[in-house]
């Protein structure tokens, strides 16, 4: 296997030291930064997952602040959701479109004060576009990149391993909030968030030398809870429908294909720039949807896009799949037509192991 050069380029992280000391296997480059992929193997990830406690090294998560006095109106420009209700102390995902609707970013926007917000961003790169319209708009107001690096703790035990570092009161942080705690003399907003189903925290970690401290102590404190280092589990995250742009989504896709409507309130979400390539898209509905999908057979690791047909007639692509061990079929996520859209409709897959048998589902797995 090919190794990834160490480069400029490529950044480390604050967390590095720790995940290398954890025996990581993989990694993919992501905002041009180091995300590990797999620590003991995608499947006994998976299972450590879903019954104990990992930390993650989620740096690559880099934050776009937006600061100033027309920072709400900058935020309201860069997505279809109505921001005009969140509060400091909030977290939103927001999905981000360019001027014709399509996606640009599906990131957490986080809520510092009025005029102070993070966006949390996915893998694209979201710090030009967001200066770009500050720019050209002339508004009031600071766009950069701080030096915040998150670090996730996920899984059925993080509450109590994050208890003991943080005290009891973590435990009262709710769904997409988020409070101040103290470490070490230092004041972290934690968010109760983060890219699994399985629950759990989002330390946005402000400043690099407080990396490696925060690492260790959470080790320290977990180690009869089976604390473990991990990262984003493809299996885990298909089960649970969590999306990845750049795979499952990209600039050619409305929030609508990609089944995030909901947060879209494109007829109060009055500067957002695509407004009116999304008030077309939710009068007329999309002709393509995000689906989940039952593969049949074997399956090699799906790294490009598997054509859908339906008697010999394409119908969308699978962009992610994996064998899951809980459900006992292979889980895909898969944009589909409109017209073989329907649960329970039988379709076929063209993987690189030949054609598959697929069935469209009524929901994800988890």
């Amino acid at each position: 296997m090919a190794m990834i050069a160490p480069s400029r380029r490529v950044r480390r992280t604050p967390f590095s030291a720790g995940v290398e000391a954890a025996g990581v296997k993989g990694y993919t480059v992501y905002n041009h930064t180091l995300l590990p992929t797999v620590f003991d193997s995608i499947t006994a990830d998976y299972r450590h997952l879903k019954d104990h406690v990992q930390v993650w090294d989620v740096a690559c998560e880099r934050q776009v602040e937006v600061r100033g006095p027309d920072a709400a109106r900058l935020m309201q420009m860069l997505t279809p959701r109505d921001l005009r209700g969140m509060l400091p102390g909030q977290c939103y995902y927001v999905p981000m479109v360019d001027e014709t609707g399509g996606m640009l970013n599906d990131p957490v926007a986080v809520k510092l004060a009025e005029d102070r917000y993070w966006i949390s961003i996915a893998d694209s790169d979201l710090l030009l576009w967001v200066k770009a319209i500050a720019l050209g708009f002339r508004l009031d107001v600071l766009v950069d990149e701080p030096d915040v690096s998150p670090l996730a703790i996920q899984g059925p035990k993080a509450d109590d391993l994050m208890a003991r570092v943080f005290g009891d009161d973590i435990r009262n942080v709710k769904f997409f909030r988020f409070g101040w705690f103290d470490f070490q003399g230092r004041s972290l907003a934690i968010a109760r968030s983060g890219y699994s189903k399985q629950g759990g925290f989002e330390i946005y970690v402000d400043g690099s030398d407080a990396g490696m401290p925060l690492w260790d102590a959470l080790f320290a404190a977990g180690e009869d809870l089976g604390v473990r280092a991990g990262c984003p589990n493809l299996i885990e995250r298909i089960e649970g429908g969590l999306l990845s742009y750049g795979n499952d989504m990209t600039r050619d896709n409305t929030p609508h294909e990609c089944g995030l409507g909901r947060f879209c309130n494109t007829q109060t979400a009055i500067g957002c720039v695509g407004r009116d390539a999304l008030l077309r898209v939710a009068r007329e509905g999309p002709v393509q949807q995000i689906r989940a999908i039952a593969i049949g057979g074997e399956i090699p690791p799906c790294d490009r896009v598997w054509p859908l047909f339906a008697g010999g007639k394409r119908v969308g692509q699978v962009t992610s799949a994996a064998a899951s061990p809980d459900f006992g079929t292979n889980v895909a996520i898969g944009m589909v037509r409109m017209t073989h859209w329907d649960a329970g409709t039988v379709l076929e897959v063209e993987t690189p192991a030949g054609m598959r048998p697929a069935t469209v589902q009524d929901k994800f797995w988890l």
